[in-house]
C-alpha cells in the first residue's frame, strides 16, 4: 500500500501498533462512526502543532456547518474530519471562510501547515 493507506484497513486487519497511526501520511481514511483518536463523531479536530494524534486530545473541536476563524494555528497539525454522511472540510486563507481550497472528505485527515490557514469550513 502507498503512504494515503487506509487506517481502518489497518486496524480490521489488525496489524496496526499504536504509535503507527502517527506516522501514517495523510490524507487517509478513517472509519469515523464513533468517537476516533479523540475526536467526537460528527466533529472536526485539529491536533496541537506537531503532536500526531496528541494521545487522542485535539486542540480545537468545531460541529456547526459554515465558517470557522483560526487564531494561533502554526506549523504541522493533525486535521480529522470526523463528520458523518459525507460532509466535508476545507481549509481557507482568508477569514470567515474565503480564499478556501480543497475538500477533506469524511472519515479522512491530513497533516497541514496550518501557518497561512486562517479559518476552516465544514460544509454538508
Amino acid at each position: 500500500m502507498n503512504a494515503r493507506t487506509k487506517f481502518g484497513f489497518l486496524v480490521a486487519s489488525g496489524t496496526l501498533a499504536l504509535g503507527l497511526a502517527a506516522s501514517v501520511a495523510a490524507p487517509a481514511a478513517m472509519a469515523s462512526t464513533t468517537d476516533t483518536q479523540g475526536c467526537p463523531s460528527g466533529a472536526v479536530c485539529i491536533y496541537p502543532q506537531d503532536a500526531g494524534w496528541n494521545g487522542g486530545h485535539p486542540s480545537n473541536v468545531y460541529y456547526a456547518y459554515g465558517a470557522h476563524n483560526l487564531s494561533n494555528q502554526n506549523g504541522n497539525h493533525y486535521v480529522f474530519n470526523n463528520q458523518t454522511g459525507g460532509a466535508t472540510m476545507r481549509t481557507c486563507t482568508g477569514y470567515n471562510g474565503n480564499g478556501c481550497q480543497g475538500y477533506l472528505q469524511a472519515g479522512t485527515y491530513m497533516v497541514k501547515d496550518l501557518t497561512p490557514i486562517n479559518s476552516i469550513t465544514l460544509q454538508p
